[in-house]
Order: C-alpha cells, then structure tokens, then sequence
C-alpha cells in the first residue's frame, strides 16, 4: 500500500537531546551509503544512494555522539516518493523515527513539493498515520507502483 501526506499540514518539529537530524553533505556520502547497506541490506543501501547524489542531498541522517543511528530519503526511487527510512533497532521507540519523517518531508515541502508518496509501507502504515497524518491512497496496489519496475535478481 502507499500513502498521500499533505506537507501543507505538517506537525511541528521538536528537538530531541543528544541527536542531531541534518541533511548528508558530500564528505559523509560513502559512509552513510556503507551504514544503511550493512545494516539495512543492499536494497535500501541502493535505493538511498541515488538521494545521496542529489545535489542539495535529499537524504538526512539522524546523528548521536558522532554515530549515525538512523536515516531517511526522499526522490530515492522516483520523484516525490519519501523513503526509504531506517533506525537502528535500539533506537526505535524513542522519537528518532519521527524526527527524521518529519524533518525529511520539511525538506520536501521546503523543495517545492505540496505532496508526498510514501510508497510501499504496509506494516508501517500505523507509524506514519500517527506521526503524519498520512493516508492510504485508494487502490494502492505493490504490483501497480513504481516499484513493479523493481528487478528481483
């Protein structure tokens, strides 16, 4: 299933102690790429390296004592798409998820976009309802999304 937020309706952002949300800049682009492929698997180091490239990055890494702990994209997969998303195990729970939604879909909003797609989250569509007010878009369908274009080797 994907789902539709509205950027024009955003909650607002609070500040999280010992953790810094910022935008990746050229220097930390192959060790974040290493980071999210050995933690999250070649899929998502893949999906994220394209956000990397990008030229303002749209990727946002969140940070505690100089260790990166999670990460979120958008135009990764396609145009106005956010994701993917990821946060060590250990660090889920306590608002870093959120943080780094909220400040990766502000960038968004700060990029001109009205909308965003968060393709293909069916068990973390309960998170992003909460956090953003997300919602399903009608016939949504995994076979029927840009990621049907996905090769499986």
């Amino acid at each position: 299933m994907d789902m539709l937020v509205n950027l024009y309706q955003l909650p607002e952002k609070k500040e999280l102690d010992n953790i810094q949300i910022k935008r990746v800049l050229p220097p930390d682009i192959t060790a974040v790429q290493k980071m999210v492929q050995q933690t999250f698997g070649e899929g998502w180091g893949s999906e994220c390296l394209p956000a990397l490239l990008h030229m303002p990055s749209t990727c946002y890494i969140a940070v505690r004592e100089q260790k990166v702990i999670g990460f979120a994209c958008y135009d990764a997969t396609g145009l106005g798409y956010f994701g993917p998303i990821g946060l060590l195990p250990q660090e889920r729970g306590n608002g870093v998820g959120r943080a780094l939604l909220l400040e990766t879909l502000y960038g968004m909003k700060n990029a001109g976009y009205g909308y965003a797609v968060i393709g293909w989250c069916d068990d973390a569509a309960p998170f992003y309802a909460k956090s953003v007010g997300a919602v399903p878009i009608p016939q949504s369908d995994p076979e029927a999304t840009i990621y049907q274009r996905l090769s499986r080797f």
